[in-house]
């Protein structure tokens, strides 16, 4: 004999179960979303590479990978410390000028800064 479930008890199976999966992937939106004048280290990446602001702007630079970074100016301007997981690091921009930039535990990684 077979036992069927009530149409609205299944719904909320599903949704529990769901729920959960749902939930991540919410949260992990949330986490890819971009505030202005913040650039992302993900996938061994500066994301924007390249980032135009008007002087007297403060960028941020927000670790996502799973190891450490640093942010160091070509011309040593502005140097972070090893950035881990989720941590930050803000420079100010007083004036104009192109800021290029690298990761110095990971060369490869490059970026630009634009002041207008």
């Amino acid at each position: 004999m077979r036992k069927f479930v009530n149409p609205s008890r299944r719904a909320v199976l599903i949704a529990l179960l769901l729920g959960p999966i749902a939930g991540a992937c919410l949260a992990y939106g949330a986490r890819a979303a971009q505030a202005p004048n913040e650039v992302v280290i993900d996938n061994f990446t500066f994301g924007p590479h390249d980032l135009t602001v008007p002087a007297g702007t403060t960028v941020k630079w927000v670790n996502h990978d799973d190891i450490p970074h640093t942010v160091i100016a070509s011309d040593k301007s502005f140097r972070s410390k090893a950035l881990d997981t989720d941590d930050s690091y803000s420079f100010t921009f007083t004036g104009p000028g192109t800021f290029s930039y690298f990761c110095g535990l990971h060369p490869q990684m490059t970026g630009t800064i634009i002041v207008k």
